[in-house]
């Protein structure tokens, strides 16, 4: 995938022309894994640049802290009015502008697809708890098991909190334990009961089941939807 730098509007020449080549090769490069069905990160990706755009059009005096600094303490002070001068710049400010004005739709075109993607692969996702649900949610396992295979992936889940901004927010980590044939004997029932044996410090986990009715990009797409779906059920249960 072709990759865009975070700082892609200023970095380097700030010619329309060029930044319009450098865009839709990135975008051309993301289009053809959305066309696969593959989603992550990808359309994450696409968000942070398309929010990146967001800011520095609703508040172009945050353009300055965009500008990339690699400055010693020698040479701060002529390099800062060097920066000051450019976004001073009408030349380069209405470069700036044309690049915004043509971005932003065509990277909010290519997010309502990578959107409808994702619902369209949700639709298709079911979740159910593996036995009786427990009151401690907090850690567990979970289950996909994709257009009626036998085989069923199996993953250790723990909620965790974090600090952003003074804000706190609910973040979940995931370990990839392994995939198992599933058989008349081998049930996902005995396989909860085999993972209780093995991890004993989990006695009576939470455990939920997703099955896919189709076929897709299993790492880049149906887990981190898994992922997403599972938080939100956590959220409804607690």
């Amino acid at each position: 995938m072709v990759n865009l730098d975070k700082n892609w509007l200023i970095n380097g020449l700030i010619d329309f022309e060029y930044k319009k080549y450098v865009l839709l090769a990135y975008l051309k490069s993301v289009k053809k894994q959305f066309d696969e069905s593959k989603l992550y990160p990808y359309l994450s990706d696409l968000v942070f640049h398309y929010r990146n755009l967001q800011t520095v059009k609703k508040k172009k005096a945050l353009l300055y802290e965009h500008f990339p600094k690699q400055l010693s303490k020698a040479d701060f002070n002529k390099l800062k009015l060097n920066y000051e001068r450019i976004v001073k710049d009408d030349g380069i400010m209405k470069e700036i502008e044309d690049i915004l004005a043509f971005s932003i739709p065509q990277m909010m075109r290519l997010m309502i697809e990578g959107k409808n993607i994702h619902e369209f692969i949700e639709s298709h996702v079911a979740i159910e708890t593996v036995g009786l649900e427990p009151i401690y949610k907090k850690e567990g396992y979970f289950f996909i098991e994709q257009d009626n295979a036998s085989r069923l992936h199996i993953f250790r889940y723990q909620m965790s909190l974090f600090e952003k901004a003074e804000e706190k927010y609910q973040g979940i980590h995931t370990e990839y334990l392994s995939a198992e044939k599933l058989t008349i004997a081998h049930t996902i029932r005995q396989i909860k009961l085999n993972l209780i044996k093995k991890y004993e410090n989990l006695p009576n986990p939470a455990t939920y089941l997703f099955r896919v009715k189709a076929k897709f990009p299993f790492e880049e797409s149906l887990v981190p939807i898994a992922k997403r779906l599972l938080m939100k059920q956590l959220a409804l249960a607690a």
